[in-house]
């Protein structure tokens, strides 16, 4: 059975000691009194059996059994500073960001740049579909869709959840085109039990009763909808800002320019406290400032 160590309070006190050479200069280092280091070094003397520490009116010097420990114990901590260091460092050197898989989408579309301005910050995109609890959870920054307005959060506004049906050019032949709303319920809809439908058909004045009795098909992610529909397996109910590229190249078209938006945005968010991290500073200032070049409806001043 391994001998058990003494107080870690106590090899604190003993190591700074034999650095300084001084119960007075330990003291000061690690916030404590002369006496109390004194008291921690005694717990490990009666520990050891034998004096640390040969006591004379002025000054301190170590025993033969003081050395050995104080070279044991100066590596040990050496060795941990080191290791917090290390993983500090690493801390400081990976931005780990939370979001939907539709967005985890976009951002690995866009990311290069960021990565080529700032070589040093690891990027680390974690997929979650619940709300981050920054308290808990090891990121440090989000990506949210709501109203914006969270306690003791940072929020930046990057567009809003707006939706309109989209669909392949092929899949729109097959009916010789789509030329008014009422056309889209002659084809398979994606996620025909979305919200969205219902909204979207009742703002073109078109019953949404077609939509019934539909094949409940379910894709759990906007990205995966939107891969579906340029596929040709349905008309999706998208937003337009996740598939600007599909739509200047034609692979997806936007039918009507009618837009739904049921009050949600998607915002990035992360802790007050971390404002100033350079990390999050540099991501935030990207961020926005990419949005703004490549979503065309995006309203950065929100």
């Amino acid at each position: 059975m391994a001998a058990q160590l003494p107080p870690l309070q106590a090899i604190r006190a003993f190591e700074a000691a034999a650095r300084h050479l001084s119960f007075t200069k330990a003291a000061e280092e690690l916030g404590m009194t002369q006496a109390a280091v004194s008291y921690q070094i005694k717990v490990l003397e009666d520990r050891v059996g034998s004096p640390l520490f040969i006591r004379k009116p002025r000054q301190v010097a170590l025993t033969e059994a003081g050395r050995r420990l104080a070279d044991a114990s100066g590596q040990a901590f050496e060795i941990l500073r080191e290791a917090w260091s290390s993983v500090r460092g690493d801390a400081e050197g990976t931005l780990v960001i939370s979001t939907v898989q539709t967005f985890a989408t976009w951002l690995a579309k866009h990311l290069g740049p960021f990565q080529i301005t700032h070589p040093s910050i690891a990027v680390r995109i974690v997929i979650a579909s619940d709300i981050v609890d920054f308290a808990r959870d090891e990121v440090d920054v989000g990506i949210r869709s709501g109203g914006g307005k969270w306690p003791n959060i940072a929020s930046h506004h990057l567009f809003d959840a707006d939706f309109t049906p989209m669909l392949s050019p092929n899949l729109a032949e097959t009916i010789g085109g789509v030329n008014k709303p009422a056309d889209l319920l002659k084809l398979p809809i994606i996620s025909p039990d979305d919200p969205w439908w219902v909204s979207w058909f009742d703002m073109a004045g078109v019953s949404a009763e077609g939509l019934k009795g539909r094949p409940l098909n379910r894709f759990g992610a906007q990205a995966l909808e939107g891969t579906a529909a340029i596929a040709g397996q349905g008309v999706g109910i998208l937003t337009p800002a996740f598939f600007v590229d599909e739509l200047d190249t034609g692979r997806l078209i936007q039918p009507f320019p009618l837009i739904g938006n049921d009050g949600h945005a998607y915002w990035l968010v992360y802790p007050e406290s971390r404002r100033n991290s350079p990390k999050v500073r540099a991501f935030r200032d990207w961020m926005l400032a990419e949005v703004e070049k490549t979503i065309p409806q995006a309203s950065g001043g929100r």
